[in-house]
């Protein structure tokens, strides 16, 4: 055993040594209490980078396979013009224009469900069906239709990112108990009325849960989309085209650049749902 895998076993065990002793304090503030929370994952996640690059060094791992740590970050810091360029056409161009006009369309049908319990038995079916389909399957389509552009793609996260908003948005509605509808009606409350103090508040977490689920969908379906068909930028041709030149280091940034992107993503819409739904039992749970 060399020096390498003896290493990453020492900072391993080093690590979870450390983290098992963070989590088991029990912070006097609040403060104290997020800082935890977010030392224990820097922590483990540096720590599987350090392993990563030990263990790549100590079985002579070929580069081909799998890169270094070390080898991305110098990939990456000598291909920022490249990857931006990319980082703009996939996730500022389709996925965000994708993302907010899926998303926005799903509540806006849900709205419309709400009010009407024909298109509620005859298009949630539908939308279920639809939300089963392959995203492989549903992008050449639309390149077709699209061209091979930004707005193809759009079109692939709109569809991703629709159904879920749909479907979890009607249940949300539906969530406020009938003691409480009852309320409002004793009160001379309207639709619109009760929606508003009523069922829509009650409904923030199921649409956050969207919004949250869409986050990772939409990129997802951005990169997927890129492999059928794009101009020369974009991360997912980037991916496809530097796997056929076995430039793996480039893949592999590619791939840090979209986990950096959608962790932040997900991260700011979190943010809003504790902003938004301070008032729920798990935000204030997650207070205490």
């Amino acid at each position: 055993m060399n020096g390498y895998i003896l290493a990453a076993l020492a900072i391993w065990i080093g690590a979870w040594t450390l983290n098992e002793w963070l989590v088991r304090q029990r912070p006097a503030s609040a403060q104290a209490k997020q800082a935890v929370g977010i030392i224990v994952p820097v922590i483990f996640g540096a720590t599987l980078l350090a392993v990563w690059e030990c263990l790549v060094y100590g079985f002579q791992i070929p580069p081909i396979l799998l890169p270094a740590p070390s080898a991305i970050w110098v990939k990456l810091i000598n291909s920022v013009p490249v990857l931006w360029a990319d980082f703009q056409q996939t996730f500022l161009k389709s996925v965000i224009t994708g993302y907010i006009a899926g998303c926005g369309l799903g509540f806006a049908v849900a709205l419309l469900i709400d009010r009407s319990p024909f298109l509620q038995k005859g298009l949630l079916p539908i939308g279920n069906f639809v939300s089963a389909l392959p995203v492989v399957g549903i992008a050449p389509i639309m390149v077709m239709w699209f061209g091979f552009d930004w707005p193809s793609k759009v079109a692939v996260v709109v569809i991703m990112t629709f159904f879920p908003m749909l479907v979890n948005t009607v249940q949300g509605l539906a969530s406020a108990s009938h003691m409480e509808r009852d309320l409002m009606r004793t009160y001379a409350a309207n639709w619109g009325q009760t929606l508003i103090k009523l069922r829509l508040p009650a409904a923030w977490p199921f649409i956050f849960n969207a919004l949250k689920i869409n986050s990772t969908l939409a990129l997802i379906g951005a990169i997927v989309a890129e492999f059928f068909g794009t101009p020369i930028v974009g991360m997912g041709f980037r991916i496809s085209t530097e796997v056929g030149r076995a430039n793996i280091d480039m893949v592999w940034a590619e791939i840090a650049v979209a986990a950096v992107a959608g962790s932040v993503f997900y991260g700011l819409v979190a943010l809003a749902e504790r902003w938004v739904t301070f008032w729920h039992p798990s935000v204030r749970g997650g207070r205490a």
